[in-house]
């Protein structure tokens, strides 16, 4: 058998080196054309549903679930409520968070230099229990007070009804330098923060609720414990969502005088919400 020279390959080795050479070529030319294709499909293709968001159309917020503060309502067996045990509820303080969020001054040492959340003077006003009260198998009133100091007195009130809740918190903030609280005299500012504007003027704004004066009425008549005194509330100030304040009467937001005669019973407990 007769093998070649290294010199009789070389035409052989001429004749393979071009033909690999093309074929390399004709695949690198074949995957750059394949990928422009899919480029160019992919553009024409609209975004996914997920992503396709219209200009100027914000996105929707999570849907608001608050049903499950109903069941801290009065019952047969817990007439006033169980507020402690809804204080202590995880969803509490988060359900506070979303729903407090206008800016605060009168209460409170500031916090880093800053004063404190309207969700964390909600709780500080809410510490000491007071009571769950249901109306008109929709609305809900949370009260408590201060630790330590119960003249300064908190009401959580609620609509459980609607896509969105109307959410209110309003304290009682001792008038400093006056009469002291011992003194059926001492004054009181009751300020009130709505989680959507509330307005007493006359308008196409939204005015508080009947159901929330209401209420406001029966919390602000109860007298402190241990002391039998009602508060006298002397001033009122209804502040926007943003903060900004609006002085008013007492009486726009259902404050009566002490001493006068109101409908502060409260109503019997309600069967279990569907």
């Amino acid at each position: 058998m007769h093998s070649r020279s290294p010199k009789s390959l070389e035409p052989f080795n001429l004749r393979i080196r071009p033909t690999i050479m093309s074929r390399l070529l004709q695949l690198a030319t074949a995957l750059l054309l394949a990928g422009a294709f899919v480029n160019a499909y992919a553009q024409t293709q609209p975004p996914h549903p997920q992503t396709a968001i219209k200009p100027g159309k914000k996105e929707k917020p999570a849907p608001e679930n608050v049903e499950w503060i109903w069941q801290y309502t009065p019952d047969n067996d817990h007439k006033d409520g169980r507020e402690n045990d809804l204080a202590q509820d995880l969803r509490f303080r988060p359900f506070l968070e979303q729903f407090l969020t206008a800016p605060q001054s009168f209460w409170g040492t500031p916090i880093d230099g800053r004063p404190r959340t309207l969700a964390i003077t909600a709780l500080d006003h809410l510490t000491v229990p007071g009571k769950v009260l249901a109306d008109e198998n929709r609305y809900v009133s949370i009260s408590g007070c201060v630790v330590h100091f119960c003249p300064a007195r908190g009401l959580l009130w609620l609509d459980l009804n609607g896509a969105h809740h109307l959410v209110v918190f309003a304290a009682l903030d001792w008038v400093k330098g006056g009469r002291p609280t011992t003194d059926p005299a001492a004054e009181y500012t009751l300020w009130v923060f709505p989680d959507e504007p509330l307005s007493i003027a006359a308008g196409p704004a939204q005015h508080p609720p009947p159901a929330l004066t209401k209420a406001i009425a029966r919390w602000s008549a109860e007298p402190l414990p241990g002391s039998g005194i009602v508060q006298n509330i002397t001033h009122a100030i209804l502040v926007d969502p943003d903060g900004t304040p609006h002085e008013v009467a007492p009486s726009a937001l259902g404050v009566v005088p002490p001493g006068t005669k109101t409908d502060t019973e409260a109503p019997p407990p309600l069967k279990p919400r569907n």
